[in-house]
């Protein structure tokens, strides 16, 4: 117990720490952005070429691309977390390079800080020489950061995941419903799930909860801007794909857009408990990526039921949070 709970303490630093990074720290909602894209251009691509295309399709092609794309977490965040606060493509990549084989949350803080380092440098540099200096000091100053915060950032993400198991282990139920809920808030806020469950390395049940629970939850937003009237057809869709492209909507109208989302995420996390779905494919927490992984690694037909229960379970949650808003006569914020 005393283990579990130190495990979700850290869970909760953790969310709260990039939460701060994303809406109170310099450049961090470009960072965040940043991460996020690594993780799509790195555990997605191997999810659909590895574990679909290359282990339950045979094609040995694509199982080679998948497995290195999805070996490159590291370098990957490297890159465009530099390329997203605006730094120069040349230094990022030098410093992406110098981080292979390390997680993609090393990659993340070496891109993070070595970006303002550089920035800093360019500035003072004579011309003529920057270029080289820069390439030097950005390979060496990523490498040094991932180097020495990767044994920080293993022992904690050791105690996440082994908090998590464990109440996987001895009650899926209870840890879906509160698992999915929490997963489906952070895929709506201004923090990306897919960044965070790369970060983290969820893989297995957990991994398949906060997958499920984001697909399923997204119908549950889908719903609510429209009985709410938060925007026309256009919105509806594009905060069901994405729901960062709505953010401002979103962070206008916290409460009931994070009740929906919880509720939605909650319902189809305890589905996907219900059923074992599993997901092996960190950072896939994401309606679309949510939706197609699991198929990777669980019997077709059984995830296809699961995902439609949890379309029904979005539809219901967002139909109960948006009728309760009517009922109390909630008035939906739209910024300008």
């Amino acid at each position: 117990m005393i283990a579990f709970l130190k495990g979700i303490v850290c869970l909760v630093a953790v969310i709260l720490f990039f939460s701060l990074v994303s809406l109170k720290f310099p450049s961090g909602d470009k960072a965040m952005s940043g991460v996020a894209n690594a993780a799509v251009c790195t555990f997605l691509v191997e999810a659909i070429y590895k574990y679909i295309l290359g282990d339950f399709a045979g094609i040995e092609f694509f199982g080679a691309v998948g497995s290195v794309s999805g070996s490159m977490g590291a370098p990957a965040a490297a890159l465009l977390v530099g390329i997203a606060m605006g730094g120069n493509p040349i230094y990022s990549a030098a410093g992406a390079f110098a981080v292979a084989g390390y997680g993609i949350l090393p990659g993340f803080l070496a891109g993070y800080c070595m970006y303002w380092l550089l920035h800093w440098l360019e500035k003072h540099l004579p011309s003529g020489i920057d270029m080289i200096l820069l390439t030097l000091i950005s390979a060496a100053g990523h490498y040094a950061i991932a180097k020495y915060s990767d044994p920080y950032v293993s022992s904690v993400l050791t105690i996440i995941g082994g908090a998590i198991s464990e109440a996987t282990t001895y009650s899926p139920v209870v840890m879906g419903f509160i698992l999915g809920g929490l997963m489906k808030i952070i895929c709506t806020s201004p923090m990306s799930s897919m960044a965070l469950t790369a970060m983290l390395g969820l893989t297995g049940l957990p991994m398949g909860i906060a997958a499920v629970a984001c697909f399923g939850g997204t119908f549950s937003n889908g719903v609510v801007f429209h009985r709410l009237k938060m925007g026309d057809r256009g919105k509806v869709i594009a905060v069901m794909l994405e729901p960062l492209t709505q953010a401002n909507i979103i962070t206008s109208n916290p409460v009931i857009i994070y009740s929906s989302s919880f509720l939605g995420g909650a319902l189809s996390g305890t589905v996907a408990a219900l059923f074992g779905i599993i997901d092996n494919a960190p950072g896939t927490a994401s309606p679309i990526p949510g939706l197609l992984a699991p198929f990777a690694f669980n019997p077709p037909g059984k995830v296809a039921l699961v995902m439609a229960i949890a379309l029904v379970c979005g539809v219901v949650s967002g139909f109960i949070i948006s009728t309760i808003a009517k009922k109390i006569h909630y008035k939906v914020v739209i910024p300008n």
